[in-house]
């Protein structure tokens, strides 16, 4: 079945089983139906059509769910923005996407289509162009997640509907979802761990999932023993502050089956400090936008193994390469992937393209190597991304900020050690000859430019910045002054 076509579906399966709920509203079946319905035929109104793309500016909020539909149901895609991001930040994903409406809140950033507005009349009309199977394809666009490269400037991921389907059956096949699940949505809507994991498997599965707020560690359990939610996926920073509450926090946890957790590497001792105390199996994944979510899980019904990340879901193949192109057995190498999942490409940007999928191979940038039970471990990341609480942070993108104020000469960004996030992004400047800047200059300098979580936690002002023998800068060296011995 084309998701598209998966609101529909369910109405006619079963009428009033519950379906999707947030903080304010709850939907059955049917009511989630009539309101993609009513969405598609404002989005049509407003002049959105096949092939064209939505963007859609908003918080966790069940209205991004129902637009995602509703562009699917015309034949087009959309594009998540985060609603942190400043507006240049988002004017720039927005016009690379080429998105023929930003749907968000009243005043938001470039919205043009009111998220209000999407309930439209009470008695929507079918909407053209999507009504029967031969008219939907499944190398058609449907999803635009921007994630940030080397050079500092964000690229739109492509993902296809081949794509995001063939996740989605693999995220239910391994964590083992069906009708009795109940997904509890944590994450951004924006990344598509949310979109694939927490919404789309649970309700392609016949579940339900419920969409949470800003995530606190103090009110999560509480919403837990409210919700009574089956599975939630997280990322290691949520973890380790669950695992940090105070000992006389005694939750009512019964109904979870399984967290899971992605996005960066989670250390063992943490897994273990969670799972000890909550009773609740933690299962690790591994994987990236490019290739629609995920490519590795410790098996749910298997041996787990803390500390690594876990097998290949079926469907997809993982391998080590060498610098040179060769596969190799032992190790280490570059992991890279085929599959159903891997990008069709970035979008306007064929030679970043050609540089990631080689021969049918997705490259991912990290180091890894298999133990003798064929798990992933990764071993380093050939990219200098930050991982900062399962955000993805890329220094150049700071550097170049850092690089227009007037007085900064040089600049290196590397990531931190932090017990709770993972890794928090550090600055090593020099100035110019005879110029002057605070660090509260700089600092603010970057407010006014970047998303918060992209601000610098420390910047170090320095008469020079360690270079090696040919003359580029060290960043090895300013990581090791950062990370802690002994």
């Amino acid at each position: 079945m084309h998701l598209a076509l998966l609101p529909d579906d369910r109405a006619t399966r079963d009428p009033l089983g519950s379906c999707l709920s947030d903080d304010l509203t709850s939907l059955d079946n049917t009511a989630f139906a009539v309101r993609v319905r009513a969405a598609a035929n404002v989005l049509r109104a407003h002049g959105v059509s096949r092939g064209d793309v939505v963007a859609v500016v908003l918080p966790n909020r069940l209205e991004l769910v129902i637009a995602l539909f509703a562009a699917w149901r015309l034949g087009a895609a959309l594009t998540p923005v985060n609603p942190a991001l400043t507006e240049a930040e988002a004017r720039h994903q927005i016009a690379d996407a080429g998105a023929r409406v930003v749907v968000g809140e009243a005043g938001g950033k470039l919205v043009t289509l009111d998220v209000d507005d999407l309930a439209g009349a009470q008695e929507p009309g079918e909407a053209r162009g999507v009504a029967a199977s031969d008219d939907l394809d499944d190398s058609a666009l449907a999803l635009l997640i921007y994630t940030s490269g080397t050079t500092g400037r964000p690229k739109g991921v492509m993902l296809d509907h081949g794509n995001v389907l063939a996740m989605t059956e693999m995220i239910v096949s391994g964590l083992g979802i069906g009708p009795r699940d109940h997904s509890l949505l944590i994450l951004p809507l924006f990344h598509v761990n949310g979109i694939v994991v927490s919404v789309l498997s649970a309700l392609y599965a016949g579940g339900r999932a419920s969409i949470a707020g800003r995530f606190s560690a103090t009110t999560f359990f509480e919403k837990v023993a409210r919700v009574r939610p089956t599975y939630f996926s997280a990322v290691p920073a949520i973890y380790a502050m669950l695992a940090g509450l105070p000992a006389d926090v005694r939750p009512d946890v019964s109904s979870l089956r399984v967290a899971v957790c992605g996005a960066a590497p989670m250390p063992a001792q943490l897994i273990a400090r969670f799972e000890d105390r909550y009773g609740v199996p933690l299962v690790e994944g591994y994987g990236l936008s490019e290739g629609t979510c995920a490519t590795t899980t410790n098996p749910l019904d298997g041996r787990r193994k803390p500390g690594t990340v876990g097998v290949p879901l079926a469907g997809q193949r993982v391998a080590l390469m060498d610098p040179q192109g060769r596969i190799v057995t032992d190790g280490p190498g570059e992991v890279v992937v085929q599959g159903p999942n891997v990008m069709r490409g970035y979008l306007n940007r064929p030679e970043a393209t050609a540089a990631t999928i080689v021969d049918g191979w997705l490259h991912t940038g990290d180091v890894g190597r298999f133990d003798e039970d064929g798990y992933l471990i990764l071993v380093d990341r050939i990219k200098d991304m930050i991982i900062r609480g399962g955000e993805n942070l890329y220094p150049k993108e700071i550097e170049n900020v850092l690089h227009d104020h007037p007085a900064v000469l040089e600049a290196a960004v590397v990531g931190a050690p932090d017990a709770v996030l993972g890794e928090v992004p550090v600055a090593f400047v020099t100035l110019y000859p005879g110029a002057h800047a605070a660090v509260d200059d700089l600092i603010a300098h970057c407010g006014e430019r970047l998303a918060k979580i992209k601000i610098p936690t420390r910047i170090d002002i320095r008469d020079e910045l360690p270079r090696n023998p040919v003359g580029k800068l060290d960043k090895p060296t300013l990581r090791r002054e950062l990370t802690p011995t002994g």
